[in-house]
């Protein structure tokens, strides 16, 4: 299974239904647009220090813009080969397609949750999704904290749904 793949796919779900792109979403600061640029930066930024060849950054509204993205990285991300590159990440050797499904896999659904719940509508994580979010708070360690990663968890009752304290303990209140 390419657990990027499917988040992407179900991102692009939440990107095609969304129409107000000014939005305010639950990331400190962003718009529903913001979300998506930063989506796709980030993605970028990793990908061409792989050595990926992207071309262009896509330009236009974020339904365009995701969608020309994704296309030019769908061959990428679904390449045995360049999945199993390996390299020395932040965390110790691993390879892009350990990185693909574990960091930005997991991205595209915390925000796909942020980009639907700027237009009303939050996403449901499936139980893959909260499988793999745990894990991967897991490889986080201390660092999940950092700057520029989550905030700092949000008080939640013990006994509240799975999902619900998810969110929490990425500093985001269902």
């Amino acid at each position: 299974m390419n657990f990027y793949l499917d988040a992407a796919d179900r991102f692009s779900a939440i990107v095609d239904a969304t129409s107000d792109w000014s939005a305010t979403s639950p990331c400190e600061r962003w718009t529903a647009a913001d979300v998506v640029d930063h989506v796709v930066d980030t993605e970028r930024r990793f990908l061409e220090g792989q050595g990926a060849e992207l071309g262009e950054r896509p330009t236009g509204d974020p339904a365009t813009v995701w969608a020309q993205h994704l296309a030019a990285v769908r061959p990428l991300v679904s390449d045995e080969a360049f999945r199993g590159r390996e390299y020395d990440g932040f965390f110790g050797r691993t390879t892009v397609g350990a990185t693909l499904d574990n960091f930005y896999g997991f991205d595209l659904v915390v925000h796909g949750w942020d980009l639907g719940s700027a237009s009303g509508r939050p996403t449901t994580f499936t139980d893959a999704d909260m499988d793999a979010m745990e894990q991967a708070f897991v490889g986080f360690g201390d660092h999940a904290y950092d700057e520029g990663v989550f905030r700092q968890p949000v008080e939640v009752a013990d006994d509240a749904p799975r999902q619900e304290r998810l969110l929490a303990r990425m500093g985001r209140s269902a």
